[in-house]
Formats: C-alpha cells, structure tokens, sequence
C-alpha cells in the first residue's frame, strides 16, 4: 500500500497512513493541564494522517512522569479540548493514549498515592523524582475485587477523551506500564484468574478494552501492545508463552470491531507480528520501536504489511513531516537533550521546510 493514500480506521478517515507515536514530551506542568505549548506542538503536525496524544494518566495513582498530562479533572479536560480544537481547525485527527503507569512510578511523582501493580514486584531500577533518583517502590498487589475499579479508571479517562474532543482512545498496553504488567509473567505471578497462565494474564486487558469499547463504542477505541518488548521488567523472554499470550490477548478483542491495534515490535514483519495480525482481522498500525529512527524506506516497507506506519522521533523533529516525505526533503535531527524539558526549545521550535 502507498504510505501516502488515504485509509478508513474506525470512524476515521486518514488522508496518509503515516500516524504520531505516542510521545512523552514534559511539558504540561506539575498539574498535568497542557496548555498553550502544548496545543501549539500537536497543531503544528496537524498534517499527519493521525495523531496519538503522550500518555495521560486516568488516575493520579497512574502518573507515571513529572509534567505529564492527566485526563481526570475539568481543567485537564478543558485544556485537551484546546488541543483538539485546533488540530482538528488544522484539518486533522487525534487519539488520546490512556496510560496507566502500574509499578512505574513513585510516590514522589504520583502525589504520594499507592503504587500498585498486578503482583507485589517491584522494579529493579530507580524513579527519577522530583526528589532525585529513587528505587521503585514495592507495589500494592491489586486485589481480585480492586480490578473492576480500575478498568473504569481507563473507561473514565476514555469518555473525558471524548468529552476532550479526541477522536478516540487508545490504551496503553506496551512499554511495561500497567496493562503490560498483567500481561507479563515477569511481573504478573498472580495466583487467580489474572494470573498463571497465558489465558489468564490476557484476562484483564481483554475486560479493560472490552469495556472501553462499550463506553465510548468499539470504532472510537484503539490498543497498542508492545510484544517482547522486554523494558521496564515486563519481560517476555519464552517466545511460545509470549506467543499464547498474545494470541489469548488479540482473540479476545478480535470480536469488539476495534479501530485499530497498534504494535511495537522490532520485527514487524515477522511470524509473531504477522500471525497477530492475521487473527485480529482488524486494522493493525506498526511500530519498529526505540532502538533505531524510522526512515522513509523503514516506513514504506511497513506500509505493504500494515494499514498504517507509526512513527515518533521523525514526527518530532519535524512538523511538515509528511510534506518532507513525500517530496523526499531532508529531515531535522531530534535533539535528544530536549526530549523531556521544559520550554519550546526542542519541541515547538523545529522549523518547517523552508519554499
């Protein structure tokens, strides 16, 4: 498929297939409320065929950075509605990415909240606070009657996605962060029907999604999931455990009609990426992940084996992304000092292609 025809996900009806990753960017103060910077950087990539929204937290207890976004009070709602506002006067689309943050995170970034997680396991690592560096707390180990709770955390901070004026929801169930958790079995050594075998781990993200679907309709409502991506302790190291669980995982949602199931995988194109999205049925969207920037020819070779591309770092750097690609103009490097600061410099400042 060309990376630059147009293509219907859900309720959306994309002008190219190339959509924003998912970007912690830092920069909506320590009440999560995202203001005008904020609105200026989505804005500015209006042009892409889709935009995913930085992780926002649907409970304080699942903020996971400092200055990252919230979708939990009216004031967080109010500032997202700006946001979506003047992307959509731009002519564009925009998802919000639900994110709990699970075991990652720290009671000096979350507000002195309990940190809780699937399993009482915590990270091996350290939580860069507002305080210094500090070890991950041990987590609450969520109990079986604590779990209807916070999957309507995520159908909550969905439905304020919607009120936001967002196009749809996307939950976050990559990159180790709670939903991830359950799915692991690093981090997820329950004993009940979450937990054990690969039917169970898949059990809580199928309900947490099903639900969403329900709320806010299943064309509004998007997954990503990041397979063997094995960061933050969620580790998926036996590929034929990984294998079954997944494809519990895909099996479940497949029914719902889903807009779209994006993956993280460093071999997109290979037998556990593939045979995912063969069973979901729906539109799978394609990330190559951290390691390495996607190039044009990285995205165009995913385009023949997905709906959809997802890239971040090009994205970030460059605003007129889709005008550069398409015309073959080169790129602004990503500064990845800026990455996570405060301010414009690295954020909103990358220049557009100059007539």
């Amino acid at each position: 498929m060309n990376l630059f025809s147009p293509v219907t996900l859900g309720n959306l009806e994309l002008p190219n297939r190339v959509v924003m990753a998912p970007l912690t960017r830092s920069r909506s103060g320590e009440d999560g409320v995202p203001g005008d910077i904020v609105v200026e950087y989505y804005r500015q990539r209006a042009t892409m065929g889709l935009l995913t929204s930085e992780g926002v937290y649907p409970s304080f207890a699942g903020q996971a950075f400092a200055r990252q976004p919230g979708l939990v009070t009216e004031a967080h709602i109010e500032g997202w509605q700006r946001v979506t506002d003047a992307v959509h006067a731009d002519g564009g689309r925009i998802i919000a990415q639900v994110m709990h943050s699970g075991r990652v995170t720290h009671p000096d970034i979350n507000g002195g909240h309990q940190v809780v997680a699937p399993s009482a396991i915590a990270i091996d690592g350290v939580a860069r606070t507002k305080n210094g560096k500090s070890p991950f707390p041990i987590p609450h180990g969520l109990a079986g009657d604590e779990l209807a709770g916070m999957i309507e955390e995520f159908v909550q901070a969905s439905r304020n996605a919607m009120t936001a004026g967002f196009d749809g929801a996307e939950l976050h169930g990559a990159n180790g962060y709670l939903l991830h958790e359950f799915l692991s079995p690093a981090s997820n050594q329950r004993s009940d029907g979450y937990g054990g075998s690969a039917e169970n781990r898949a059990r809580f993200v199928i309900e947490a999604v099903t639900a969403v679907a329900e709320a806010i309709g299943a064309e509004n409502t998007w997954l990503r999931i990041s397979p063997e991506h094995n960061i933050q302790d969620a580790l998926e190291t036996d590929a034929a455990e990984t294998l079954a669980t997944y494809t519990a995982l895909v099996d479940g949602i497949a029914p719902l009609g889903l807009a779209g199931l994006s993956i993280l995988h460093k071999e997109p194109s290979g037998h556990l990426v593939q045979r995912l999205r063969t069973r979901f049925g729906g539109p799978v969207l394609l990330n190559t992940g951290f390691s390495t920037i996607t190039t044009l020819a990285d995205a165009q070779a995913m385009a023949s084996i997905a709906d959809a591309v997802v890239v971040g770092r090009p994205a970030l750097a460059n605003p007129d992304l889709i005008r550069r690609w398409s015309e073959g103009l080169p790129l602004n490097e990503p500064d990845a000092r800026t990455f996570y600061t405060e301010g414009a410099a690295g954020y909103t400042d990358y220049p557009f292609w100059a007539n």
